[in-house]
């Protein structure tokens, strides 16, 4: 399923590639007529699956900053800024960036600092709070946390998205992609949840998103 998965994770990134071109991508050829820059996009996706996957199986995943900051490193490489470390731990220490939300404006994260306390700080919180929770909740409420925090300079949502399913795959459960006939609906979910901070309706489309949903969802909200 790596294609579709790939293809999938793309597709949330706005990336022109179809799925035809992933699998041939994939494969090793190159396409004709797109953008180098979208060609990394996808082979990054492919490597950092297939880096999860090896973690998985290898027993050596867990949530965790240098699982985190690894995954990164592959998913960002050559698109932002910097990558594979929190901002503010790199050479750039001021610039924040901050995420489009259309006619709502824009959402601007904890400011980039020196050595990145802050962030380091919020993400140690946050990791403890969330061992208290069961895998599926622990692992949803990751991926939001990691977008909402933008501990990166790009690639937070992609990279969060790998350690969801990094928790859900080391505890026997299956992974979730989210399709790519649902990325605008993700999109609008996405910038709601960025406004009020709730994450009751993205946890719920997630889940709709598994492919288990409709033995885990109950009738109403599937």
């Amino acid at each position: 399923m790596l294609p579709e998965f790939v293809w999938d994770a793309s597709m949330l990134e706005g990336n022109p590639f179809t799925f035809p071109e992933v699998k041939t991508l994939l494969d090793g050829v190159t396409i004709g007529g797109r953008k180098i820059s979208d060609q990394e996009q996808v082979l990054n996706l492919a490597e950092s699956s297939k880096r999860l996957l090896a973690m998985v199986r290898g027993s050596q995943f867990e949530l965790s900053k240098p699982i985190f900051t690894e995954l990164n490193s592959i998913v960002a490489r050559k698109e932002a800024l910097e990558w594979g470390m929190f901002r503010g731990e790199g050479q750039e220490k001021n610039y924040t960036p901050d995420v489009g939300l259309g006619e709502h404006g824009r959402y601007t994260p904890l400011p980039t600092l020196p050595n990145a306390p802050e962030l380091n700080r919020v993400f140690s919180d946050g990791v403890a709070a969330l061992q208290e929770c069961g895998p599926f909740e622990r692992a949803t409420i990751f991926f939001l946390f990691g977008a909402l925090q933008q501990f990166f300079f790009d690639g937070n949502k992609r990279t969060s998205r790998f350690m969801m399913n990094g928790v859900l795959m080391s505890h026997g459960i299956d992974a979730i992609s989210v399709p790519a006939a649902k990325a605008q609906e993700f999109n609008e979910k996405m910038v709601r949840f960025y406004l009020s901070k709730d994450a009751t309706e993205m946890m719920t489309f997630l889940v709709g998103c598994h492919p288990e949903a409709e033995a885990i969802l109950p009738p109403v909200q599937r």
